[in-house]
């Protein structure tokens, strides 16, 4: 198993030795759009972070009896993010939470006082300069245990809201953004997005536009990144929603008077998500000021043993709960598809 550069397709690392994982929890009411996300248990998608929060740390859930996952049966990625720790711990795992409905059990949560974001369909709600500032503010304070960070997420139905945020800002990016469905339902995802942008106008602030489109993990990591790559290197754990915190930060950037360290910076995500037909991650960094470190793994379930995971190499699920940026820690120290492969199943065979 290898790390690729994104841009180039040459094999490539992630930095040197531990490093802290920090999962960024959040709900949008968007996730509650009959039909928008099938990442969680229907009826209780807002309870997906929650869980994947429980479990990444834990190995054990609290909330619900079972772990989220998709109609097929598709279990929630935080599998891939829990089974790299098992062979290779990250010196520490610690949850945001940036508005859940149900904290977490068993977990070391941050809480910054953030309530869950209603649906952009009817305006976010959100107060964008308070949660972007705290994210700023956690970045200056947040005590590094190991060499680096890798912060992932989990937030139901945010690759919506990501596109949202990114086309109210005047991005040039429709239909670049993933989707954990194999057929994505772009005629609910895409009336979403219009409802949303219908919302804002060219007379408002950036902060003001995305108070109504966006939701809180992208602000808040917006501005946890302006901060936090001054004091330390930062691997951003996801796909195009992640992509999409990185175009809030830079435009963002201009507001504030800052500058983000880009050297201090990688974006890592999987497979799934870089070679994805229906989206497009590259294009969606090609929008920054800047070329960004962008890795993914070749990480694959072809030899599963447990068939419904080889639906993740048909296009289920892809990516989130961090797994990106976890499969290219575990390789970085060492191990192989096999060896993780082993741990994953091990963790279904023991649930």
């Amino acid at each position: 198993m290898k790390t690729y550069n994104i841009y180039t397709d040459k094999i490539d690392t992630l930095p040197k030795g531990t490093a802290d994982f920090l999962l960024a929890a959040s709900v949008t009411k968007t996730c509650e759009i009959d039909g928008i996300t099938q990442a969680g248990i229907p009826g209780s998608i807002p309870l997906t972070p929650t869980l994947d929060a429980e479990f990444i740390t834990t190995q054990k859930l609290y909330s619900m009896p079972e772990l989220a996952e998709t109609p097929s049966g598709v279990p929630s990625p935080a599998l891939i993010t829990r089974g790299v720790h098992n062979i290779s711990n990250f010196s520490t795992i610690e949850v945001l939470n940036l508005g859940l409905e149900v904290v977490p059990q068993e977990c070391m949560v941050h809480d910054f006082d953030i309530k869950p974001s209603k649906s952009i369909a009817e305006g976010a709600g959100i107060d964008a300069k308070e949660v972007f500032a705290k994210g700023m503010e956690f970045g200056r304070s947040y005590e590094l245990k190991g060499n680096y960070l890798i912060l992932g997420e989990s937030t139901p139905s945010g690759t919506t809201t990501a596109a949202a945020s990114a086309l109210a800002l005047g991005y040039k990016c429709e239909g670049d953004f993933s989707s954990s469905f194999l057929n994505v339902p772009d005629d609910i995802k895409n009336k979403t997005i219009s409802e949303a942008l219908s919302l804002v106008d060219d007379g408002m602030s950036n902060f003001e536009k995305l108070g109504l489109v966006s939701d809180n993990m992208l602000l808040f990591c917006a501005g946890f990144l302006l901060e936090a790559t001054k004091r330390f290197h930062v691997v951003l754990a996801g796909g195009t929603q992640m992509a999409a915190a990185l175009l809030i930060a830079d435009k963002l950037r201009e507001d504030v008077l800052m500058q983000l360290k880009s050297n201090n910076l990688t974006l890592a995500t999987t497979k799934w998500v870089a070679k994805d037909k229906n989206s497009d991650i590259k294009h969606i960094l090609e929008l920054l000021s800047y070329t960004p470190h962008a890795v993914y793994t070749e990480f694959s379930f072809a030899n599963a043993q447990i068939p419904v995971l080889k639906k993740y190499d048909e296009g289920e699920a892809k990516e989130g709960v961090g797994a990106g940026g976890a499969l290219a820690y575990v390789v970085s120290s060492g191990y192989t598809n096999q060896e993780l492969l082993d741990a994953i199943e091990l963790i279904i065979y023991e649930m």
